[in-house]
């Protein structure tokens, strides 16, 4: 496992962290002072959101790399079926295709998925999973002619209803097999997965060609809001080291990347102190 105490140059930010993803929270701080501020850190990547690329996705990726930074991923396509989805299945396509475009422009490492909750009406994770297959399997050809990695993100159980009707890894790595193509791979989420016994096995049925991505915060033993309330690594109960272990003992290599939603906490300090007790605890306990 790698050793970061003396070097974090793995580290990348998910600006969600900085709260600027959500109206009413954040600094508001705009992608070149992100860009700077991570710089000055010595962060080796960030991600972004579609909200604060708008037009400029070209720009701001030729200015993260200028500034010694890769575009580790952006966030994300629209939920694809469920309650939140765009309402027609074309509307879902249309949009899927411009965040594949986006994350090309960006030259970003993936382009992360949330697979939206379960079909109203259905009562099926299974008929919500199959219908999540074939919009992923069509958009995936496009992905590969952009040389965009596809990232499935399965999220925590509590989010099944609305945001994610893939909540395993198992499954993810499944949807993985079923639609077969090199541009289809997966992203591992500490605040998704730490619950999961099965994840390293899951894990290495993935192989390292199909993990895209690491995701980095914790889970707070009373936490008040199963959305907006992560938190920072090593102020809860994840055993961060155990799951860094099962993702690296699978092959992957790449960035850790810390994504933390917190209305109520880290969103409301500095942006520089938070920046900076990432890179802190990315060396201590990550």
């Amino acid at each position: 496992m790698r050793d970061f105490s003396n070097d974090h140059s793995a580290l990348a930010l998910n600006t969600a962290t900085l709260g600027h993803n959500v109206d009413g929270h954040g600094a508001g701080w705009s992608p070149e002072r992100v860009i700077d501020a991570c710089a000055a850190r010595g962060f080796g990547a960030i991600t972004y959101w579609r909200r604060e690329i708008g037009d400029r996705a070209v720009d701001i990726g030729e200015r993260t790399r200028a500034a010694g930074l890769s575009v580790s991923g952006l966030c994300r396509t629209p939920f694809l079926v469920g309650p939140l989805a765009p309402p027609t299945r074309a509307a879902v396509i249309d949009d899927f295709k411009a965040s594949i475009d986006m994350t090309a422009d960006l030259e970003a490492t993936c382009l992360t998925i949330v697979v939206g909750g379960v079909i109203e009406g259905s009562h099926s994770l299974t008929e919500s999973l199959k219908a999540v297959a074939d919009i992923v399997a069509e958009m995936a050809s496009r992905a590969q002619q952009g040389n965009v990695k596809l990232a499935l993100e399965p999220l925590n159980p509590v989010y099944g209803g609305n945001r994610s009707c893939l909540v395993t890894v198992r499954d993810a790595v499944d949807l993985c097999d079923a639609i077969d193509n090199p541009a289809v791979t997966i992203a591992v989420d500490v605040y998704h997965v730490w619950w999961d016994l099965s994840l390293a096995t899951e894990l290495k049925r993935a192989g390292s060609a199909r993990i895209a991505g690491y995701h980095l915060c914790d889970w707070l033993a009373d936490t008040t809001d199963v959305l907006l309330d992560r938190g920072m690594m090593g102020d809860g109960v994840a055993d961060l080291k155990a799951i860094r272990e099962a993702v690296e003992g699978a092959g992957y290599s790449g960035f850790c990347e810390v994504e933390i939603f917190s209305a109520n906490d880290w969103w409301k300090r500095d942006p520089g102190e938070v920046l900076d007790t990432c890179v802190e605890r990315f060396r201590t306990v990550c």
